[in-house]
């Protein structure tokens, strides 16, 4: 772990982690960097993993499901029905006849759905707050880049209606303009690279211009491909406010190339002084 001088909480970053003037737009992941309506899908993907991936002869249940978390988390930021395909892919391998991913992912956003219906019905009602249900200190982030001129761009794996639908309940949805982006119907329409693709083209600017910030390795690893810069925010959701790094995300993230690592967005100066010096 490097310490930063400007920092007095948790963060790491990457060797030589250089200043980078130019940047003028940022792109966020949603789920996990920014809302946590959605916190503990995982607790709903991996037993329905467990489920219905067929059991090999001495294969205990604990070990289906550590092999069910890890194809899932593989592919986290992706669109949820690249990790429906990648279930049949596993049924299929191991001898049963695989559903439908469609149908899957349809399986999985119906127990989901049982799970946070109440987040949303109380931001909606009042009786959450809102910022209960955001990373840590997002709002004033979002705040404090809007002030600065940035351009905000939102790119989820979740469907498009629901990410639309989440932000909107947290209050979020004006500090994008428009831009809000999420999974479609035909997958093969929407990915965060395409966004990415189309913010530098449609604002002709390089890749070092870009600034993103995500919970997943895709926006991070799709970021750097184009040389921009990636904030790898580890968040640890199930303690939200805690400081604490989640660990999985942050040896997963680092990993694949981020910038700076944060838990969420407690010590917003050292994090604006760090990105534009």
């Amino acid at each position: 772990m490097h310490a930063h001088p400007r920092f007095a909480g948790r963060v790491d970053y990457a060797a030589g982690l250089q200043p980078r003037p130019g940047l003028s737009h940022v792109l966020f992941d949603f789920d996990g960097t920014l809302s946590l309506i959605r916190q503990g899908w995982p607790d709903v993907m991996v037993p329905m993993f467990a489920e219905i991936i067929p059991a090999i002869p001495g294969e205990t249940e604990e070990q289906r499901r550590q092999l069910a978390f890890e194809d899932i988390m593989r592919l986290n930021g992706k669109q949820t029905i690249y990790q429906m395909i990648q279930l049949a892919e596993r049924v299929k391998e191991r001898g049963g006849t695989p559903g439908e991913p469609l149908e899957y992912k349809h399986e999985y956003l119906r127990r989901l759905e049982a799970r946070i219906q109440h987040r949303v019905a109380g931001i909606r009602n009042g009786s959450i707050p809102r910022d209960e249900l955001t990373v840590f200190g997002t709002r004033a982030l979002l705040e404090a880049l809007t002030a600065r001129g940035l351009a905000l761009y939102l790119a989820s794996g979740t469907d498009e209606q629901f990410v639309k639908a989440e932000a909107e309940a947290l209050g979020l949805t004006g500090y994008f303009k428009g831009h809000i982006y999420g999974a479609q119907d035909d997958y093969r329409k929407f990915s965060k690279k395409m966004v990415i693709d189309r913010i530098l083209a449609e604002n002709r600017i390089p890749g070092q211009s870009l600034l993103a910030f995500g919970d997943g390795y895709v926006e991070i690893e799709n970021t750097k491909q184009v040389g921009g810069f990636a904030v790898a925010v580890a968040s640890d959701e199930a303690h939200n406010g805690s400081g604490n790094f989640d660990e999985w995300k942050h040896q997963r993230l680092m990993g694949v190339g981020a910038d700076l690592c944060i838990p969420d967005y407690r010590e917003l100066d050292p994090l604006l002084q760090t990105l534009f010096p």
